[in-house]
């Protein structure tokens, strides 16, 4: 029958709009999953290099084992065994100067004559005045002699009698206020003249004739310095950890950049006995005989000192040293290729390398450069230095034949 047919066909369209639904979500659902996936996995491959891109890698060497060279090497300032400045002590005018420097001189030498007017016054001046008071105590002991005569007969009182006497005693104090006045003026004519002290050289130079010299003067200059360099006495730092082991009487290499290749002895002779909380060391004075005149005072110098019997010490980089809030450590690296940072302390520093006093085992496979950071327990890629013994070798080999 005709009027049933239109009722199947609209059946059919409702269900070929869902199974077409169905089938774009599922694939737009299969393709969201394989990206989602694919995308992880980039991630967790990213994260896996970043991991492994973050562990530092080091060169790590075990320490060497090396003999202690036992030598301190200082710095240190040569001076003068005994060194005088020489000031004026009168007023005047340079008369004379017999020196100059680089002058030798003794014991004794005149360097230069002061002439001081003043002063000779001065001096005339006060030798008058104790003429007069001599003059004067010897007339009053005479009055006092004869007052003590007339006095038991009693024709003169005892009142009369004791002034003349406490007079006497007066005149003859008088007598010797003038002769100590002129005692001081003579001692000081002698400083006209200006003399070395001992047998020198005259290292400073500070006036000529006609210089005008006023020993008032706060901000004068001395006239000339005078130093015996017979023998130099040289001044060096040592650091507080070898005091001990360089007692009185040890003997060192002198060297100076003046005189390339030559070498002098110098002997300790005494010690400050205390550290400079400064620089933690303590100042030593050893003496350098100076007898042939090589050596200057004021030099520089450097000085060789044995610090103690050689013995086997282990040596690291310098590089190696850790130094933080923790004090000084290095870093290790074992086995699992994990970090073990060990406190130690420095024996000597020598340079580029430093002795290891404690801490550190000949075993120990230390880290040359440790980067910033590093805690105990990171992983670190440890880099394999060549080993010279499989290195090829350039000599001793088979000559390949000249095809030229």
């Amino acid at each position: 029958m005709q009027p049933e047919a239109p009722a199947e066909q609209p059946q059919r369209s409702r269900w070929k709009l869902p199974l077409a639904t169905i089938i774009f979500v599922g694939g737009a659902a299969f393709l969201a999953f394989t990206g989602i996936e694919s995308r992880q996995q980039t991630v967790a491959q990213l994260k896996t290099k970043a991991a492994e891109r973050a562990v530092p890698t080091v060169a790590a060497t075990n320490p060497t084992v090396k003999q202690s060279i036992g030598v301190l090497d200082l710095p240190g300032r040569l001076d003068a065994y005994y060194q005088a400045a020489l000031f004026a002590r009168v007023n005047g005018y340079v008369a004379t100067r017999n020196a100059d420097i680089g002058s030798k001189v003794k014991t004794g030498d005149v360097l230069a004559t002061i002439d001081a007017p003043d002063l000779d016054q001065q001096l005339s001046q006060a030798e008058s005045d104790l003429t007069n008071a001599k003059a004067n105590a010897q007339l009053a002991q005479v009055t006092n002699q004869r007052y003590q005569a007339l006095l038991p007969s009693n024709y003169v009182t005892h009142q009369a009698a004791d002034e003349k006497k406490a007079d006497l005693d007066a005149k003859n104090a008088l007598v010797k206020s003038e002769q100590a006045n002129v005692d001081r003026l003579k001692a000081l004519t002698e400083y006209k003249r200006i003399v070395a002290p001992f047998d020198g050289i005259v290292t400073v130079r500070n006036t000529d004739v006609g210089n005008l010299i006023n020993t008032g003067s706060s901000s004068g200059a001395e006239l000339f310095v005078v130093a015996d360099v017979h023998k130099l006495r040289l001044y060096v730092n040592v650091p507080q950890a070898y005091v001990p082991m360089i007692p009185t009487g040890t003997v060192g290499i002198l060297t100076v950049p003046e005189r390339p290749g030559k070498k002098y002895e110098a002997k300790v002779e005494a010690s400050s006995g205390a550290v400079d909380a400064a620089s933690g060391t303590t100042r030593m004075q050893l003496i350098v005989d100076n007898a042939a005149g090589e050596l200057m005072p004021g030099a520089y110098a450097n000085v060789h000192l044995t610090v103690g019997n050689k013995h086997n010490v282990l040596v690291i980089p310098s590089s190696a040293i850790i130094f933080d809030k923790e004090g000084l450590r290095v870093a290790t690296v074992g086995t699992d290729d994990k970090v073990n940072l060990k406190p130690i302390a420095i024996g000597r520093d020598r340079g580029a390398t430093v002795e290891i006093a404690s801490g550190l085992a000949p075993e120990d496979h230390v880290i040359e450069n440790p980067p910033d950071g590093l805690s105990d327990g990171d992983k670190v890629n440890v880099k394999e230095k060549p080993n010279p013994a499989n290195a090829p070798s350039t000599s001793n080999g088979p000559t390949p034949p000249n095809k030229g």
